[in-house]
């Protein structure tokens, strides 16, 4: 196997210029970065990440930590992280806590400062003194996706308005001639889904209307959450034209209630969702949504992670008091064929 010396010797340059083009930092000119990539390729050169990290006492590697890799909007979160990561030189760890605490405190002690320079979290469920300590051990921590951009959770953070995505999902079925509607609210009451169903509340009220609660449940994230809570709505009130999920995993599992129960989409029950992943835009009909800017997230994540990594101590203790909030463009509607005008209008 290659070594960097070996490439440099061939690129007729430092093993340190060899280290900043392969990293994509420093200035280096055009033709001595092309000479080190030609001498890469023809060596079949391969860095070794652990002689890496002992070398330059740091990790090539940042940690984004996720509560379900099952749930598709995680992957695809995932290979925005890692596109842009790459793109700093850097590769990523995934760390997967399947909904434990425990699991996500051991990924902190044992990956943070170690395996990787810094942590992303992405609704991990893990204790916010976990994630302080961290910080405290020189492991500078970023929340991505927060869902509260106007209540600062204490730590760096990237946030998106899903208030104002549920909003916009009220908004429209309500422009639509929608006034009997069901809500399916994928955490718990206080949960992460909260401001979504607040956004959608707060359209009913400009309206004029209520949510009453006997047309919101609060079920798992899941299809088969949706499936179950969407057959439950429809058995409260056979009324209901138009069903809210605050997730398009939920939504999708109402499309599929619909099927079941012979009712036609959008004509007998329109349905949307919030996030837009890649399965809204291939389902049948394909997904009414509110999509949220996830490249946009990861970017401005993966940035704020490295400018803390880069930061001094000083400088870190300084954000500690004041923790950066980067709030991302604000969601959008993307209206496909799952939503209408009621059949009684």
């Amino acid at each position: 196997m290659a070594t960097l010396s070996e490439v440099a010797r061939r690129a007729g340059c430092t093993p340190a210029t060899v280290s900043n083009v392969l990293r994509n930092r420093g200035r280096v000119g055009q033709q001595t970065r092309q000479r080190v990539l030609d001498a890469v390729e023809a060596l079949g050169y391969q860095p070794h990440l652990a002689a890496r990290a002992l070398a330059e006492g740091r990790a090539p590697t940042i940690a984004l930590m996720v509560s379900s890799i099952a749930n598709p909007f995680y992957p695809e979160f995932a290979l925005a992280v890692e596109r842009a990561a790459r793109s700093s030189g850097q590769y990523l760890i995934i760390c997967n806590t399947n909904e434990d605490p425990l699991m996500g405190r051991a990924y902190l002690e044992q990956i943070a400062g170690t395996l990787s320079e810094g942590v992303l979290v992405m609704n991990a469920n893990l204790d916010f003194e976990d994630l302080h300590k961290t910080e405290a051990r020189g492991a500078p921590v970023v929340l991505c996706m927060w869902e509260r951009p106007h209540q600062p959770p204490g730590l760096p953070c990237v946030a998106v308005d899903f208030r104002l995505a549920g909003e916009l999902a009220g908004r429209h079925l309500l422009e639509l001639g929608h006034r009997h509607i069901g809500s399916i609210v994928g955490s718990k009451v206080s949960g992460i889904h909260a401001s979504r169903y607040d956004g959608f509340v707060d359209a009913m009220r400009v309206a004029g209307l209520d949510a009453p609660p006997e047309r919101v449940l609060h079920a798992p994230d899941t299809t088969q959450g949706g499936y179950r809570a969407t057959r439950e709505l429809l058995e409260r009130d056979p009324q209901l034209t138009a069903i809210f999920a605050t997730n398009d995993l939920p939504a999708l599992g109402a499309l599929h209630a619909a099927a079941d129960l012979g009712l036609e989409v959008p004509g007998d029950l329109s349905v949307i969702g919030i996030t837009d992943i890649q399965l809204a835009k291939e389902s049948r009909p394909a997904l009414t949504t509110v999509a949220v800017p996830t490249v946009e997230a990861a970017e401005l994540a993966v940035s704020l992670l490295r400018e803390l990594i880069e930061a001094s101590p000083r400088a870190r203790s300084a954000n500690t008091a004041a923790p950066r909030v980067c709030v991302t463009s604000p969601p959008e509607l993307v209206v496909r064929a799952s939503t209408g005008a009621p059949r009684s209008q």
